[in-house]
């Protein structure tokens, strides 16, 4: 290759420091050319550890403001039984029965149903697996927040008094049906955006899965079945994994397009060519 024509930096006056003379330096070369795609991988884990690193700071610190809010009667858990109040004097029998049908969706018998439907009809019609993969990694990390954030905190639920039966026994807070939701919900509408071109579509996805978020967090507090605060966490708690689970996907997407580009132009170590000019050197 002429001088002219090479990259900048490969050169030094007439030497091409992408040619090797010695065998270390021959076999160096070998090494960083064959590993250079699990090198890619490699950063894709470190990026992703660190980016649930972040997540989970900025989810437990969420979660405690919230909780330090519940205590101290102080932010938004000043609004819960207020709210609470404002729901049982508005509710009707006709607007308690469709709710709670409604909210049976968000449940852990009606989101799993639905979810592994859904997963089904995109990965068969997308001939994906990232359907499967990113919703059941956000079920578990949906699952795994609600069953520990009702644990350590043990909120008792509003009075029975005050709710729409079945009644619910379990920790109030966070709102499992909210967190559920938002997770499963934003996941799948983020995967939808990405097959769908226009942009009008995308905007009617995104306006149709934040009303549904938001009404099944609002039924909870009208059914009585959980403070406002409760379901302002599930929100927050399932936005922010929604966001890590996507900056991870984007994260193998860039990896995955790294592997093919390295493929189909593969780096060139011209461990041949300088062989030979060191054997016509000598």
């Amino acid at each position: 290759m002429d001088q002219q024509r090479r990259p900048v930096e490969e050169t030094i006056g007439e030497r091409d420091l992408t040619q090797w003379r010695t065998p270390a330096g021959r076999a160096l070369a070998r090494v960083v050319a064959r590993t250079s795609s699990w090198t890619a991988a490699t950063w894709l884990l470190v990026a992703t550890v660190l980016a649930c690193f972040v997540g989970i700071v900025g989810l437990t610190a969420a979660a405690t403001e919230t909780y330090e809010a519940v205590v101290e009667g102080g932010g938004v858990a000043a609004l819960d039984h207020p709210v609470l109040d404002l729901a049982v004097q508005h509710r009707t029998p006709t607007l308690a029965h469709a709710l709670t049908a409604f909210t049976d969706i968000g449940g852990p018998v009606g989101m799993p149903i639905l979810s592994l439907a859904l997963v089904v009809l995109a990965s068969w019609a997308w001939r994906s697996w990232s359907p499967a993969v990113l919703t059941t990694l956000a079920a578990a990390g949906s699952l795994a927040m609600t069953v520990v954030g009702k644990q350590l905190i043990g909120r008792v639920r509003p009075p029975l008094v005050d709710a729409v039966p079945p009644f619910e026994t379990s920790p109030s807070f966070p709102s499992g049906h909210t967190l559920n939701t938002t997770v499963v919900v934003g996941v799948l509408t983020y995967l939808l955006l990405t097959r769908l071109r226009r942009r009008r579509t995308r905007i009617l996805a995104v306006v149709l899965a934040c009303c549904w978020i938001v009404a099944m967090g609002l039924s909870r507090v009208i059914l009585g079945h959980h403070w406002l605060t409760d379901v302002v966490t599930g929100w927050l708690l399932g936005l922010a994994w929604v966001l890590a689970l996507v900056l991870c996907h984007r994260l193998w997407l860039t990896v995955r397009r790294h592997r093919r580009s390295t493929t189909a132009h593969p780096p060139s170590v011209s461990v041949s060519a300088s062989a030979s000019a060191s054997a016509s050197a000598s």
